[in-house]
């Protein structure tokens, strides 16, 4: 990852592109040290507290103009109404960008132009389709053609309000403009677990099996130490040093286990939260811990089809050097 400079973020190189591209964050689990606890703390305290919103409207009150204006044509709002995508029309608002995934009955009621959606052929699935327009072109205003399809169809045949979750970029309060629909306010607080004593293991990829290009190995430490960074944001007792659970019941041992403990602390906001705001976190994080400090950093996305599929990255740096980092990106299925 390098040097980052916290006035000028990096967003054009892995693993910052990973994370730009997380489209609605549900959950962030931070793993580091106990000894690192107490700078992480200050760290917290010195940054603003997250807060998203929830909110009930229809689809066309966010195209009113006041709340177009100051909420959806920046770019930096993030919106999500209730729903899943495979079963219910729903709606989506990314860095001004709008999707509508709608089942073929609403598609051909609405009038707009959209692409098929979801598994191709005949597999038992009903057809769906999906609407996007970008809401920050400048065509995008009352008078042209493709602007006033849209408010025909908010009015005609989106007319119902739904439930719908609100942050900004920053996660700071939102837009004055939503004042008039009550929008209740969560401020995001984090859930902290000091001092667990886990199972010390080796968290980086061995030497032998970088320099001889062993892809299968790669592959086998890469996936045990994801394994053993998951346990722990499960707070599962597999990872706590000396588990001595019957292995008829479980054969799980930690990826190179030394027979040494360690004692971490972990990290968690749960919430609605933007990508902006993960990729902040991430480069004040490293700009207060040491390079010699290893931690680890996930973003679970929220489930948008079958429930429990969500997508998830995380990353681990080793210690003793800032430029390396392990990444382990796992997708839904869309």
């Amino acid at each position: 990852m390098g040097h980052v400079d916290p006035k000028q973020p990096p967003h054009r190189s892995k693993p910052w592109t990973a994370i730009s591209s997380r489209e609605f964050i549900h959950k962030v689990d931070l793993i580091a040290p106990q000894e690192c606890y107490s700078i992480l703390q200050k760290l917290l305290e010195q940054r603003q507290r997250p807060v998203y919103a929830r909110v009930t409207m229809t689809l066309g009150q966010w195209l009113q103009e006041d709340i177009l204006a100051d909420c959806v044509k920046k770019g930096d709002t993030w919106i999500m109404s209730e729903g899943c995508r495979t079963t219910h029309n729903t709606f989506e608002i990314r860095q001004g960008i709008l999707e509508m995934y709608l089942d073929k009955a609403t598609y051909e009621r609405a009038g707009l132009p959209g692409k098929p959606y979801g598994p191709k052929g005949n597999r038992g699935c009903k057809p769906r389709w999906i609407v996007t327009h970008d809401l920050t072109s400048p065509s995008m205003v009352r008078g042209k053609r493709g602007f006033d399809r849209l408010l025909y169809a908010c009015e005609n045949v989106f007319g119902n309000p739904l439930n719908w979750l609100v942050c900004n970029a920053v996660m700071t309060a939102t837009s004055l403009a939503l004042e008039k629909y009550s929008p209740v306010q969560h401020n995001v607080e984090p859930n902290i677990l000091e001092n667990r004593v886990v199972s010390q293991v080796e968290l980086a990829i061995p030497n032998p099996i970088l320099a001889q290009g062993d892809r299968a190995g790669l592959e086998e430490s890469a996936t045990g130490l994801y394994e053993w960074l998951s346990l722990i944001r499960l707070q599962s007792p597999r990872a706590n040093f000396g588990d001595d659970i019957d292995p008829f019941l479980s054969r799980y041992r930690n990826p190179g286990e030394k027979g040494e403990k360690s004692h971490v602390v972990t990290m968690s906001w749960q919430g609605f939260f933007s990508a902006p705001w993960v990729r902040h976190l991430l480069v004040d994080i490293l700009e207060a811990c040491s390079p010699q400090i290893w931690f680890s950093i996930s973003v679970t996305s929220f489930a948008r089809n079958i429930p429990g599929n969500s997508s998830d990255l995380t990353l681990l740096k080793p210690s003793g050097s800032s430029g390396e980092y392990l990444m382990w990106e796992v997708r839904s299925l869309d």
